[in-house]
């Protein structure tokens, strides 16, 4: 085995799932230092840390910008993120240096896919609301229109970003007895034929939906896409789904929509910032179902994604072809 100091510096910026841990371990090519915490690292520690190395495991919460590209300095040849997103990395920066990106795309479609799904039918049939009653004492008798929600059988579906998880959405929505499926996004979507989905205008997608899922990535022309002109165009019996990213939404028209009964109820996974505060006047309605950004979160995914990570680092390290590499 080389040398200790031959070997190349590697920061993982938290602790990570042991299957990716271990294929970096018994690579025999890193010298591994690890913010040991399930809380992300301070960005002090960052800057400190990531000095010298030649690559750097990060997540979602990472903010990797110039400054801890200059603190990290010329020997960083590999970026690898335990995440499919990538809007916490500074393209323009990374791609001035060199500096080659892994990600992890595929492997939790069908884990956010679901969640997606979950999310949805808990909002639209009102589960936590229903929870809440049955533990606070509030569920007396049988009574018509109590906790009645809204069902996918002969509805409106519509997705905006029919990519990979989009497409996994639609998928699973089908056999509701979902009567149409329409999409927005860049173009037309080859795999839409299978889920008989319609490519329409955003506006169409908007006002004919009984169900709007947010599944695109986090662009300038997405940014604070689903706004006050947004909202006022869908019915007010439709329901609002987002487990894209948080910036997607302006929290603070989407807070109106729900008050004032613009529209019928909302469900995210992604929020501004993360975590929301305790005190943020989304979370004091009934009707806004807020998850802890969990769309990944099964066992098995984590597990798959930190192999993943692992892979791509070692492969951008070597100079050898990456599983997954984000192409710039």
């Amino acid at each position: 085995m080389q040398g200790a100091q031959q070997l190349m510096k590697v920061f993982v910026t938290r602790r990570i799932p042991q299957e990716g841990m271990k294929i970096l371990k018994q690579a025999g090519i890193c010298n591994l230092s690890v913010w040991d915490s399930d809380e992300p690292v301070p960005r002090a520690e960052l800057l400190k840390s990531v000095s010298g190395a030649h690559g750097l495991v990060c997540l979602l919460s990472d903010r990797i910008d110039a400054e801890v590209l200059d603190a990290a300095g010329p020997n960083l040849k590999v970026i690898s993120t335990m995440s499919v997103g990538f809007d916490h990395l500074s393209m323009d920066e990374i791609k001035k240096r060199g500096i080659r990106i892994g990600y992890t795309p595929d492997v939790l479609t069908d884990a956010t896919a679901e969640l997606t799904v979950a999310l949805l039918l808990a909002t639209a049939r009102r589960l936590p609301e229903g929870v809440a009653e049955v533990k606070s004492g509030g569920w007396s008798t049988w009574k018509p229109l109590w906790l009645c929600g809204y069902g996918l059988s002969g509805s409106t579906v519509g997705v905006i970003g029919l990519g990979r998880i989009g497409l996994a959405i639609a998928r699973r929505l089908m056999p509701f007895g979902v009567k149409r499926l329409l999409y927005t996004g860049r173009g037309t979507k080859p795999g839409a034929k299978e889920v008989e989905g319609e490519f329409v205008p955003l506006d169409t997608l908007v006002s004919e939906s009984d169900f709007i899922v947010v599944s695109c990535a986090l662009t300038p022309d997405t940014q604070s896409m689903c706004n006050k002109a947004f909202f006022s165009k869908m019915k007010n019996t439709a329901v609002f789904i987002n487990t894209s990213r948080g910036a997607v939404v302006n929290q603070e028209d989407l807070h109106e929509a729900l008050s004032t009964g613009q529209i019928a109820a909302a469900g995210l996974d992604v929020t501004t910032p993360e975590p929301l505060p305790t005190d943020h006047p989304l979370l004091t309605l009934n009707n806004c179902v807020v998850l802890p950004h969990i769309g990944s979160a099964t066992y098995s995914t984590r597990g798959i994604m930190a192999e993943l990570t692992a892979n791509n680092l070692l492969a951008g390290l070597t100079g050898a072809a990456m599983p997954t590499e984000l192409k710039i």
